[in-house]
């Protein structure tokens, strides 16, 4: 009994990630990212509340592994100064499931405050929402029915967003031919770090 509700979640969640719409706007979203943070010397900023933020965050930290500077800014300290540390050469992820998030809503607003010309890329199952409509480039998640047993609990949601950063990731790593010696440069130590440096040989 046990292993059916197991292998239902599984089912339900690679169902969400293989209905995740396709389109041009990733091009886009990868053309911004390169030609602000690896042309212009930008960074990458990502925003979320909650478990979006957590996504965020993550999209942030796997970003800087890979070659592209990324941070994580949360959007209630921004409004107490935090803000500062975005550039006009910068360009912002904003994660949000609704699209509706007070606080993101808010966040771009006071960001357009400080550099009116801010391009952002947002992850939103919300096509209609107030982000959507904010966005220079606007990435959908098919807004998938959460596995939680209320439907309430980001669950399903979260995984398709993860996997939408991953995409992200993937294609900027490719779009600047980053190979194992940039990886074992900014991986010193564990696991990783040896296997990059092994890797690194045969590349010569």
């Amino acid at each position: 009994m046990m292993n059916e509700e197991v292998l239902n979640i599984i089912r339900k969640e690679a169902e969400a990630v293989m209905n995740i719409p396709v389109s041009d706007n990733y091009e886009r979203a990868v053309e911004l990212i390169t030609e602000y943070v690896h042309k212009k010397n930008g960074k990458l900023i990502t925003s979320g509340m909650g478990k979006a933020g957590q996504v965020a965050m993550n999209i942030a930290t796997t970003f800087s592994s890979t070659g592209t500077p990324a941070f994580f800014l949360h959007p209630s300290e921004a409004q107490h100064g935090d803000l500062g540390i975005v550039c006009p050469n910068d360009i912002m992820m904003l994660v949000s499931n609704s699209g509706r998030t007070r606080e993101l809503v808010e966040l771009v607003e006071l960001t357009r405050g400080l550099h009116g010309q801010m391009r952002f890329i947002v992850i939103t199952g919300n096509a209609g929402s107030e982000l959507a409509r904010e966005a220079t480039v606007c990435l959908l998640t098919g807004e998938p029915d959460e596995v939680c047993t209320l439907g309430l609990t980001p669950t399903t949601s979260t995984t398709v967003m993860n996997v939408i950063g991953d995409i992200l990731v993937v294609s900027v790593m490719k779009r600047i031919n980053f190979g194992y010696s940039d990886y074992a440069k900014r991986h010193h130590g564990g696991y990783l770090g040896s296997k990059s440096r092994r890797q690194c040989g045969h590349e010569l």
